[in-house]
Formats: C-alpha cells, structure tokens, sequence
C-alpha cells in the first residue's frame, strides 16, 4: 500500500486549481517520458498525493463530492499535457462509482476512507481471447467459510501497475458479474507490464494474473444490479474517455500552433516572411479551431447532462445522459485523431522528425479512440432521434 496521507479538496473550484497546475507540471516531462517510455510512478503519486483521486467521494463521507462537469474537466486538463497519464486514473472514478452505488454502508465507509487517505483502485475487468468484450470468464467461487477465491486472467489492466486496490470483474453465482477489490500484494496476485501499444506507452495497461487469490466477503460488490434500472455506469466511464480525446485534440492543437509559430518555414509561394501569416494556415488552424471548440461544447452538455440525471434519475434522464455521452464522445474521438495528423499537414516537413515526438499525439488519440467503436454510438444516437428507443443499458454508453 501507498502512503495514507494525502490532502482532501474542498470543492470543485480547488479541484480545478488542482488539476491546471498538476497538468503544467506533467507537460514538462510528457514528451520524454512517452519517448523514454518512462512510466510515471512519480507523477501518479503526485496525483494521489494532491488529493484529485478522491474528488467525488460523497460529501457524507468527507470528500468534495464535485460534479461530473468538474471531473470531466479535470481530465481534459491532465489528457491535454499528458495523454497516457490522464488515461490512468480513468477506471479509478468508474470503480469509485461502483462503490458508490452498490456499496453497502460498511463497504462506502472502508473506501471512501481509503481513497481520502490517498489509496488508487487499477482495473482488471477486459479479457483477450473471448468472443467480445463482454465475455468475461474470470471465476469468483465461493468457499465454505463465506469468502471467495479468483481465477483467471485480465489484459489491458490500465492502472493495475500502479494501484493500491485492483477492482476484478469475474463471474459468481448464476454467473453474475460481480467487482472483487483486491490488494496489489494479495497471494496469487500478479502485475505484468507487458503493454507494447504504439500510444499511451505509459500506461502501463498489461496483464494480471489471478491464481487463487483469496477475496474477503466484504471486498465483493454484486455489480450486475447496476444495470437492473436506471444507471449512469456506462455514461460516466464514457465521459471520461471523451474528455481525454478532447483533451488530446486541444493539447495537439496547442502543440501545433507553438510549432507553426516558433519553427515552421513559410511555403515560398505564399509571400509571407512567416508560416502563421500564410493564410491558407491560418483558415487550416480556423478549421481545427472549430472542431476543438465543438467538441469542448459538446463534452460540457454531456456532463451537465449526467450531472442533472443524477440529482433525478429516470429511465428517461438516464438515456438522454447516455446519448449526450455518446454524441460527445463519437465528435471527440474523430476531433482528435483529425487534429493529431493535421499537425503534421499545418507544422511542415520537420515536424515529422522522430527526435520532436510530436508523433506522440496522433499514437495516443489513434489509440485510445480504438476502445469501443464510434460507429456505435451513433447508431444508438440515430435511433433514439428516429425512433425514441433508448440506448441499452451497458458499461460502453
């Protein structure tokens, strides 16, 4: 386990002040660290030290209990300096949730304690080799004294390595998915960085193993409940990726006008002395501009959005929060991939030399915008405008 100290955020504005001066200071080493595929063991402190890992810990229970707008900027903040970082603490806040809404008392009060005291939850949920991505086959089987064992194996386990709690989905009685909260340094229990994506290097997003790990009673949550009415599961944990390929889009949009500023050559036709006067650059950069503001509009509408299904939630509130999410997260998605590669089209020939790295925002936004497929979402978008047919009820919506 991590230290158990950490500072405890008022409110949403401090969470905000927070966040803006931890992502300037992230920016510095962004770039080396992707590089260097350095992993940000001191950063990720850092961030559980701040006090930002314990934001939305109900004000009941001492947290600042900020708003969904406010996490969501957050990450924008942190993904605009630092794209694999950002991606880190993501499933962090999804689990939060889960212990929020399917906690019993005794459970809330335990880890919302540890999460005051600076404790980070990883993820253990996907699984390689099965039919899709709701195919979870890790077991968690009862034992006669009423505790539970775990066996199987995870992939894509963002935030495991640097966790204090790993949060595992596996299947239990009637095969209902449950959350099983396990310590880093259970028996049993192994983390291996083996993630060799060609973006977000640093997130350290590889294997965990789990053979016989032993599980108390009270470390398992019965997630299957959550979608057996209303939730917000799947629109919370989307609006943190929206808000990361926002903020991806906007840091590249940022990191290329400094370049087209400071170090472009203009094109000898245009007549200008400088790259940003051409203006066939500036009405390119115009353009961008559009779809980062778009997209920045849009991630806001969806966190009011789930903020107000929150303080009533209905079916009804709840699809309008996932479709907000949904339309947020497709325009998102394709703002970033789009601004990462036109900076190399608005920056120049240079701009494409290995030793500069801004390769590293198109590798991050390709990558992440690869975690559950656009095409989808809009569909779910376009039925519900035809039709009125709310979206399903899953974690990917």
């Amino acid at each position: 386990m991590t230290g158990g100290t950490a500072h405890v955020i008022a409110d949403d504005a401090e969470a905000l002040a927070v966040a803006a001066d931890l992502a300037e200071e992230f920016r510095v080493e962004a770039s080396a660290r992707d590089a260097e595929r350095r992993l940000p063991r001191a950063e990720v402190d850092r961030l559980a030290s701040s006090g930002l890992l314990a934001v939305t810990v109900p004000a009941e229970y001492g947290g600042a209990d900020v708003s969904q707008e406010t996490l969501a900027e957050i990450f924008r903040l942190l993904a605009a300096a630092d794209a694999s970082l950002s991606q880190i603490p993501q499933s962090h806040f999804v689990y939060v949730n889960v212990i929020r809404r399917q906690g019993t008392g005794a459970q809330r009060a335990f880890f919302f304690a540890e999460l005051l005291a600076g404790r980070r939850l990883g993820n253990a949920q996907s699984e390689a080799g099965t039919r899709h991505v709701q195919d979870i086959r890790t077991r968690l089987e009862p034992r006669p004294d009423g505790s539970y064992v775990l066996e199987g194996v995870k992939h894509y386990a963002t935030g495991a390595l640097y966790a204090d709690w790993i949060p595992v989905l596996a299947r239990a009685e009637e095969d209902h998915l449950h959350v099983a909260f396990v310590p880093r340094d259970a028996p049993g229990l192994t983390v291996t960085d083996d993630w060799d994506g060609m973006g977000q290097r640093t997130t350290a997003s590889g294997t965990v193993r789990l053979d016989g790990v032993p599980v108390a009673a009270e470390r398992v949550l019965p997630h299957h409940l959550t979608f057996r009415g209303p939730q917000l599961h799947g629109a919370v944990a989307q609006l943190l990726h929206a808000a990361i390929d926002t903020g991806i889009a906007g840091g590249a949009l940022a990191e290329a006008a400094e370049f087209v500023r400071t170090k472009s050559r203009p094109w000898f036709e245009s007549g200008f002395d400088a790259a940003a006067d051409d203006p066939l650059i500036v009405q390119r950069f115009g353009e961008l501009a559009l779809r980062v503001r778009a997209s920045e509009a849009l991630l806001r509408e969806a966190a009011r959005s789930v903020d107000a299904a929150r303080s009533g939630l209905t079916d009804a509130s709840a699809a309008e929060a996932s479709i907000a999410v949904a339309a947020a997260k497709a325009h998102a998605a394709d703002t970033a991939v789009e601004v990462a590669g036109a900076l190399f089209e608005v920056a120049g020939t240079r701009a494409a030399l290995d030793s500069l790295n801004l390769h590293r925002h198109w590798r991050d936004a390709r990558t992440h915008t690869l975690h559950d497929p656009v095409r989808w979402k809009i569909q779910h978008i376009g039925r519900y405008v035809l039709s009125g047919t709310p979206p399903p009820r899953h974690g990917l919506l």
